[in-house]
Parts: structure tokens; sequence; C-alpha cells
């Protein structure tokens, strides 16, 4: 059984920084993709960075610049640096896994294991 979990997040004042990590247990050794999702109020939820099973890093457009995911030294671990954060960023924030190969790391329907979100404020 797969377990995704998320921490960090807060609140921050426009232009600050927070980070964000995950950890997802059960994944096995096979290659398979791990991202960052947001929802912000009354919006669907965006993909915002990811890695497909090949590595390969995907940003969001609002996000290019200023956030970085980072795998850790750990299997199965990423984080999310986000800097010059704006109020536009504010949502809550999910970490997620695929069981299996995925092809694209902001493609939500990839992937089928999911955090329970970590709340992210930005005040203007």
């Amino acid at each position: 059984q797969v377990h995704v979990a998320e921490s960090g997040g807060g609140s921050v004042q426009a232009g600050g920084s927070l980070r964000l990590s995950c950890t997802a247990s059960g994944l096995g050794d096979h290659p398979h993709c791990m991202g960052w999702f947001r929802r912000a109020p009354e919006k669907m939820r965006e993909g915002v960075a990811g890695f497909d099973g090949d590595g390969k890093v995907y940003y969001a457009d609002s996000v290019k610049g200023r956030f970085t995911i980072s795998k850790g030294d750990a299997k199965a671990t990423v984080s999310l640096e986000m800097d010059k954060l704006t109020p536009e960023d504010t949502g809550m924030y999910y970490c997620a896994a695929s069981t299996g190969y995925c092809y694209n790391g902001l493609d939500g329907y990839e992937f089928d294991n999911w955090g329970q979100g970590t709340q992210v404020t930005v005040s203007a």
C-alpha cells in the first residue's frame, strides 16, 4: 500500500519563501512520477512541478523561475522550494506519486496516490 505524506507549508508575506517536503512509501523500485499540485479557492487543481518516469522536470508557467522541485537523498522523496511567493500562490498543496511509469509530471490523471495536502497562504 502506497502512502504519501507532505510537510511544510504555512503562512508568509508576499515575496517570502516556503519549502514543502514529501515522502512516498510503498512505491517499489520501478520508475514513477512524483509531483506537486495545488488547488486555490474556487479554482481547479493544477500541476505545479513534477518529475516524469524518466526524471524529466516539469513546471507550470506561473511558477517557472520561482519554484524548484528536487529529489531527496532517500528514495521517493521530493521537495518544493517556493521563492518570491505571491498571493496567487495561496492554496492547498498536494504531493502525488504514480504507482507505475508516467509520461507527464504535471498531469494529475497519471498520479494515483495523493497526500492529504498542506496549506500555503501568502498575504499581500
